[in-house]
């Protein structure tokens, strides 16, 4: 205990005499962090974003004006409640007409010039949205579309697959970029500690003279790094917040009525945690390095 102490005290001496090239490293972590925790949020949020949408995905099959009662039968007995389909609606042209006015208020007075209603009526479909799903929902649709009186068909989670595939892409490049951030922040680290032990030099060979423990001369360097690597976490950790805020509060809430903004949060408690852990683990392993270059 005593030995922390010691190391904890001499680090915080350390630090405020290097401060400027200690405040180097603690900001190159902070950046490092930084990058890594924004694409986590992001990835994050979008692969929640898409999960909810995913539940509630729809097929819309649009129906032509001329369709006999025969047809829409036909329709209908297709998409049956079963395994993939959970339920449909029908939705008549006045009420596609209501829905579109509603919507897009500003081209209420436009759709009224065109004289009869140019919106189809359509059938609003819930599926089960279940992994190996996709083929069946394909083969569906096909079936759909060559069907008397269908006139299209339109499929939600196609747009969400693309989604979901760019987040898995944009989650690899932030993984990547993010690793090789930290090993830069790490290499800086050990640089500065690798100063602060040049500066002391003398002092840890008189230390070694007289058998002190490799604890008191190696841990203050440790510790250094420990505490330049939190301080940059904790910076790192606030930027984002802030930004996060920002951007949640000045783009987002206009889009309140498509997107769910209650899904769309900040790291977890957890997440924080391994971010703020993992700086210090990357000051630790700078301060590990250093110190241990002088014993060879």
């Amino acid at each position: 205990m005593r030995a922390l102490q010691y190391a904890f005290d001499e680090a915080l001496a350390s630090l405020w005499r290097g401060r400027t090239s200690g405040l180097l490293s603690t900001a190159t972590i902070a950046v490092a962090l930084f990058v890594l925790g924004a694409f986590l949020v992001a990835t994050s949020n979008l692969e929640r974003l898409g999960a909810e949408w995913s539940r509630a995905a729809e097929m819309s099959v649009y129906i032509d004006d001329e369709t006999t009662p025969e047809m829409r039968s036909a329709v209908e007995a297709m998409l049956a409640p079963g395994p993939l389909i959970v339920s449909f609606r029908f939705v008549t042209k006045l009420e596609a007409l209501e829905r579109f006015k509603q919507t897009f208020a500003d081209l209420a007075a436009a759709a009224e010039t065109v004289g009869d209603n140019p919106i189809p009526a359509s059938y609003e479909v819930r599926l089960h949205t279940t992994p190996g799903s996709q083929d069946a929902v394909d083969e569906l649709a096909a079936r759909l579309r060559r069907s008397e009186g269908v006139v299209d068909v339109r499929y939600d989670r196609q747009w969400l697959d693309r989604l979901l595939a760019a987040v898995n892409v944009l989650q690899g490049v932030g993984l990547v970029l993010g690793a090789f951030l930290t090993v830069a922040a790490a290499l800086t680290v050990a640089n500065v500690v690798r100063l602060a032990l040049y500066a002391r030099r003398d002092e840890i060979d008189i230390m070694r003279l007289v058998g002190a423990p490799d604890a008191y001369i190696r841990g203050p360097f440790i510790m250094e790094g420990v505490l330049q690597g939190g301080m940059g976490a904790a910076l790192a950790l606030a930027a984002l917040a802030t930004v996060f805020l920002a951007i949640r509060g000045r783009y987002l809430m206009p889009l309140a009525a498509a997107v769910n903004l209650s899904s769309v949060r900040f790291l977890s408690l957890e997440l924080c945690l391994v971010l703020l852990a993992g700086g210090m683990l990357v000051g630790c392993f700078g301060g590990l390095v250093a110190s241990g270059g002088r014993d060879s």
